[in-house]
């Protein structure tokens, strides 16, 4: 699986004066049955998230405030999406390599995962990643 199984995802948005809003829906704006969610924040400068792929979990990444980059890479390709806004998701499926970096002031990360927690989904060694992709 490659990033062409990646895609930028366009989340409703619902234009008030008095604030906006925007909203997803499981089945609907997403692929998968919604198990967990979990947000990061308070990354000081400079830091990296992230660092690993896994082998059953997919997941959506939203920037619910400010904005950081996320880097993808299936083996052979490295490419970089950048989020800034709060109503625009970058859907992630299995197998492929993430990390995020660049994370603005007060950034706001929000993950919508298909699995519960498990640490056994995670490959967290990038050389063992590679050669996994090789077969």
């Amino acid at each position: 699986m490659g990033l062409e199984k990646v895609k930028e995802i366009n989340l409703p948005k619902i234009l008030d004066e008095r604030g906006n809003l925007s909203f997803l829906e499981e089945t609907k704006h997403i692929p998968f049955k919604i198990e967990r969610t979990y947000w990061i924040y308070d990354v000081p400068g400079g830091e990296v998230r992230g660092g690993h792929s896994y082998y059953e979990n997919e997941e959506i990444i939203i920037a619910l405030s400010g904005s950081f980059d996320i880097v993808l890479n299936d083996g052979m390709i490295q490419k970089v999406f950048s989020l800034n806004r709060s109503y625009y998701g970058l859907y992630v499926p299995n197998g492929i390599w993430r990390h995020m970096e660049n994370f603005s002031t007060n950034a706001l990360g929000f993950i919508v995962a298909s699995t519960k927690f498990s640490a056994n989904d995670y490959e967290r060694d990038f050389e063992k990643y590679l050669s996994l992709t090789k077969k």
